[in-house]
């Protein structure tokens, strides 16, 4: 079994569906509302559960409702909880979704998840040195994400860096990574103007850039790769990226080829967009490897 460290966001989702998505201004009726379990992390942790691997959560959530909910969640779910601490006085992260036209809107308010600090990380060394991969988001403070690398760094444990939500990242972090997994948005935000053909040469079995339905692009040393996607109708794309990257991550712990890991990672995510909800709509190892 896969030992797997998620450090990152636990928040609650509050998501609402609606035929249009509002412009500057304007008002418009919604057709439902819903809370669910959410937050970069412990969608990612979630994923890595239900596909099969030993799961522990490094992560903040507040004293409130909310916290009491994702953590029993998390539980509930398989993942060790050991690190993911309840912090007095503050509120849990938010995360305010707006499902129109076939996609998603996403304000997140991290509260809570920004107590993850170094420090905090700290408690976890252990297991960290123990994982096979861990696997962090930014969603969290920054010198969090730069202080994770060291300690991978450190003790030889990949680390694969999803850099979502876009912003840029310390050259020391993306050299110490083992995988980097932005999507073409990301990407232009932490590579610029430089071509991305240009870039995926640079970091050769590294930099990982997901297209949508268009699949996954990387280099392989030689040649560029091109991993198709899976074509299927969309319920909620929510949680997507955060149930591909969980299973690249099960995927790569557990041996497979970059090739091999990135088409289980795809076939994952295609499957997670044809239910509601981040999490809910996660598939099972059975439902993945009996689809392939």
């Amino acid at each position: 079994m896969a030992k797997i460290v998620v450090i990152g966001s636990a928040s609650m989702d509050l998501v609402v569906t609606a035929a249009k998505r509002p412009g500057a201004g304007e008002t418009v009726l919604g057709d439902s509302f819903k809370t669910v379990p959410g937050g970069k992390g412990a969608n990612q942790a979630v994923a890595c559960a239900r596909l099969g691997a030993e799961v522990t959560m490094v992560g903040c959530v507040g004293d409130d409702s909310f916290g009491k909910t994702i953590l029993n969640n998390l539980q509930s779910n398989g993942i060790v909880t050991d690190y993911v601490e309840p912090v007095t006085g503050i509120e849990s992260g938010t995360a305010h979704i707006i499902l129109a036209e076939g996609d998603n809107s996403i304000v997140v308010v991290k509260a809570a998840n920004d107590r993850i600090t170094p420090a905090y990380v700290d408690q976890a060394a252990a297991v960290i040195k123990a994982s096979d991969i861990v696997l962090i988001q930014q969603e969290i403070p920054e010198e969090t994400v730069v202080h994770v690398s060291e300690i991978c760094a450190k003790y030889h444990v990949p680390l694969m860096l999803n850099p979502a939500p876009a912003r840029p990242v310390p050259s020391r972090v993306i050299e110490q990574a083992a995988y980097i997994t932005p999507n073409e948005h990301e990407a232009a935000i932490l590579f610029g103007d430089e071509p991305l053909s240009d870039v995926l040469r640079r970091y050769p079995n590294k930099l990982i850039v997901t297209e949508g339905k268009n699949g996954v692009r990387y280099f392989d040393g030689s040649q560029e790769v091109v991993v198709p996607g899976y074509q299927v109708e969309a319920v909620d794309t929510t949680g997507a990226g955060d149930t591909f990257n969980g299973a690249f991550a099960v995927a790569l712990a557990e041996g497979m080829s970059i090739t091999d890991s990135l088409r289980f990672a795809n076939r994952a995510a295609s499957l997670s967009v044809m239910r509601f909800g981040a999490q809910g709509g996660m598939p099972t190892r059975d439902e993945v490897e009996g689809s392939l």
